[in-house]
């Protein structure tokens, strides 16, 4: 079970319970509120992916910022009742994803990564740039059930 924030030790720990439980296939979120380290969410993510582990949200759970892309991972994403999945924008301190060009370098390790765990390149450039003009960086937007359908959230 999941609950808190990824943060820059979340890669390491994964590696550790995976070493001691190598045959885990699901991992039930309660809450993810999203990530301090952006460039060690999207490797624990993709080592998720790789190790074909399926990803529930919990009754009553939820997931945003990093913690949506976290869920992404999963081979099959599914969801319970009362969930809620937020998106926004993300920030470096100075300056929003908003602030750099469709297409600009920035962009890229997000849309990189959603391409990794199988989303089509349209499909990735579609949802990466629905959420970071969904909300500002201090916001958030909580996804519609048709939301997180157009954008595959659930498989």
């Amino acid at each position: 079970e999941m609950k808190g924030t990824i943060n820059s030790k979340s890669l390491k720990k994964f590696n550790k319970l995976i070493k001691k439980y190598p045959n885990i296939t699901l991992i039930n979120i309660k809450n993810c509120d999203g990530s301090s380290d952006d460039e060690t969410n999207l490797k624990l993510s993709l080592k998720v992916h790789e190790k074909n582990i399926n990803i529930h949200l919990m009754d009553n759970g939820s997931i945003a910022s990093g913690g949506v892309d976290f869920f992404l991972s999963g081979i099959k994403r599914s969801k319970g009742n009362d969930t809620q999945i937020g998106v926004h924008s993300w920030s470096d301190g100075s300056n929003s994803a908003t602030d750099y060009a469709i297409g600009h370098s920035n962009h890229l390790p997000y849309i990189d990564y959603y391409k990794n765990i199988g989303f089509s390149q349209e499909d990735a450039e579609n949802f990466y740039y629905y959420t970071i003009n969904s909300a500002t960086a201090k916001s958030i937007h909580w996804m519609t059930e048709d939301e997180i359908s157009q954008y595959k959230i659930l498989n």
